[in-house]
């Protein structure tokens, strides 16, 4: 079996996270990475038909879509919604998202959350 491995790395988006007050009522800026895996055998040797492939820009627009009109209290909660969005598609196998919050912590880069699923 071939197992195809997409990785989206540092897709940059704005929700509204956090539970203190400023946090609800400004958007601020999150760092997504996601690895999806799916079994690749017929999408390899089919001649190049789109059809036999997970396609990750319909996965990236629904996640985007997700965060951007989202209001989240918990980054738990954030990635975990996240995750199920990764793992819709009947044929992945595997997937795991990792959500940074940048200037979540003063004298951090970010504060980041990681989740995994598997079939």
């Amino acid at each position: 079996m071939q197992n195809a491995i997409i990785n989206i790395t540092n897709l940059r988006l704005r929700t509204f996270i956090g539970f203190n007050p400023e946090e609800r009522e400004k958007k601020q800026d999150v760092v997504l990475n996601l690895e999806i895996h799916y079994p690749a055998d017929i999408a390899c040797v089919s001649g190049d038909e789109v059809e036999h492939a997970l396609n990750y820009k319909t996965v990236t627009k629904a996640v985007i879509n997700l965060v951007e009109s989202g209001h989240f209290l918990l980054l738990e909660k954030l990635v975990a919604d996240i995750l199920s969005e990764c793992h819709r598609h009947p044929s992945v196998t595997y997937a795991k998202v990792r959500v940074d919050k940048p200037h979540a912590l003063r004298f951090a880069d970010s504060v980041s959350l990681t989740l995994a699923w598997s079939k």
